[in-house]
């Protein structure tokens, strides 16, 4: 008998209701769970204090990406006379955009609320606290609560946007990803605290949207993680649009003007900007502050994360944590796969622990990026010996039709001793719809397959994706175009 058929065999304390499965959050992490589990033939419970979906669908993913696409449009109607399409100057009603965005999760989510029904998944409106034995508590808006017991109980609570001292969000002047996505009008100028993947997405939404940014990050680059020949990419494209990148400053608090209207930020070595707005993206921080947890072997780290183990257990036997309540990449995607790996591990298949090494990165600003594995130096100090190879969007057919040239795509592989390629270490793209691209650089990266052996394979034409097996054919020492 696994693992999973000795816990539904002990006994319980008498609950208002028992399940196979207990999920304590309805975010990416949480639903995926609980869509999995139900979908093999458990009994779920999932607990949910906000909406379903969680940040992703709600404040986060899909809302950011629309506005994103609102930008996209904005951007493409203003150079249309370049296709010979001649258009009238593009005016933005903010209005519409935010109903679009809205119209679209109120989609997402009853579609997830009527599959979760459809697998008989009971959901429970309120905030999920974890006690011994894995006894759930369910506290509801209207004060009333209800015990419930699981044989496995799955921690999926997500996290929230972090801030600084000397910058507290007042939904006005300061706003954090919450509040942004949501705001009723745009403002004339702006300043993103934070350069990251976050960061930039929102720096260039509103950059396309005529708003003035200046992006002030206290590391030496924006985009940190990134490799560098990326995001010098991204550099350029914002320069060009006039979004200001100060990196290598920091920010000192801010001081609002009489009228309440405008604020003025202090920053680097006694430097002020005044700006109608201040964007808060300096991270997100795990959101355990409600789940209890006294009694439980449950254990926090000192920056507030649940302490979970390759499979996602905790320190308490038969509770698990999954997505962003955990330290690692805090992407809707890893929590799906989070989730689904714990089920897997309740139902005592053992399966193999994810490899976060490997995890596909998309940023969604204007270039885009995407990449996965190793960036140049990281393979260095990781021990291996690299080559690599660049090729521009400059000389592809199909971004030239698109109007789109901005980009690169690099690839590190083992150097071998002819000095041709040899394993794909990493690959990384910056430039039109690469997003969508990355799927075959992220299979031959976790694959561990080698240059000759992507080479092989025939790239359509024209495309954008010809770009990543020409950059993979001059590995192998010939290429077409280079």
């Amino acid at each position: 008998m696994g693992r999973y058929g000795e816990r539904q065999a002990e006994e319980v304390s008498a609950t208002d209701a028992q399940h196979d499965v207990v999920v304590i959050g309805g975010g990416p992490g949480g639903y995926a769970a609980a869509l999995y589990g139900a979908g093999i033939g458990l009994d779920v419970g999932l607990i949910e204090n906000n909406i379903l979906g969680g940040t992703c669908l709600n404040v986060g993913c899909i809302p950011a990406k629309e506005l994103l696409e609102t930008a996209h449009v904005f951007r493409t109607v203003q150079h249309a006379a370049k296709f010979g399409v001649n258009a009238s100057e593009p005016e933005l009603d903010w209005s519409v955009t935010l109903q679009r965005k809205q119209g679209i999760i109120d989609q997402l989510v009853g579609g997830l609320a009527s599959l979760l029904k459809s697998k008989k998944v009971t959901v429970y409106d309120g905030t999920g606290s974890l006690g011994p034995n894995r006894l759930v508590t369910v506290s509801g808006a209207d004060g009333r609560q209800l015990t419930i017991t699981g044989n496995s109980v799955i921690l999926a609570t997500g996290s929230q946007p972090r801030t600084i001292p000397g910058f507290e969000i007042d939904g006005q002047l300061v706003v954090t990803s919450d509040e942004l996505l949501s705001i009723t009008q745009l403002p004339a100028s702006a300043v993103v605290i934070g350069g990251g993947a976050i960061g930039c997405e929102f720096a260039s939404m509103m950059g396309d949207l005529g708003v003035n940014v200046t992006i002030l990050e206290a590391l030496p680059q924006i985009l940190t993680g990134c490799d560098p020949d990326a995001t010098r990419v991204v550099e350029r494209s914002f320069k060009k649009r006039k979004i200001i990148s100060r990196t290598g400053v920091m920010v000192g608090g801010h001081t609002p003007s009489a009228d309440g209207r405008s604020t003025t930020v202090a920053f680097g070595d006694g430097e002020l900007i005044d700006v109608e707005l201040i964007v808060m993206s300096v991270g997100r921080r795990p959101y355990a502050d409600r789940l209890g947890l006294e009694g439980t072997g449950v254990q926090l780290d000192d920056r507030g994360f649940v302490v979970a183990d390759g499979r996602c257990r905790t320190g308490e036997p038969g509770v698990w944590a999954v997505g962003d309540i955990i330290n690692t990449p805090a992407l809707a995607h890893v929590a799906f796969a989070e989730g689904m790996l714990a089920i897997r591990d309740i139902l005592g298949e053992e399966p193999t622990p994810l490899v976060h090494h490997g995890t596909p990165w998309c940023i969604y600003c204007h270039p885009e990026v995407a990449f996965a594995g190793h960036t140049e130096e990281s393979a260095k100090e990781a021990g291996f010996d690299v080559v690599t190879s660049k090729h521009s969007f400059s000389g592809n057919g199909r971004a030239k039709i698109v109007g789109e040239t901005d980009g690169v795509v690099k690839v590190i592989a083992e150097k071998r001793p002819d000095g041709t390629g040899g394993r794909i270490l990493g690959v990384h793209m910056v430039g039109p719809w690469v997003t969508e691209q990355l799927g075959q650089g992220y299979l031959a990266v976790n694959w561990e397959a080698t240059v000759d052996d992507v080479a092989a394979f025939i790239q359509p034409h024209p495309t954008m994706s010809e770009m990543f097996g020409e950059t993979i054919m001059s590995l192998t020492g010939r290429s077409l175009h280079g």
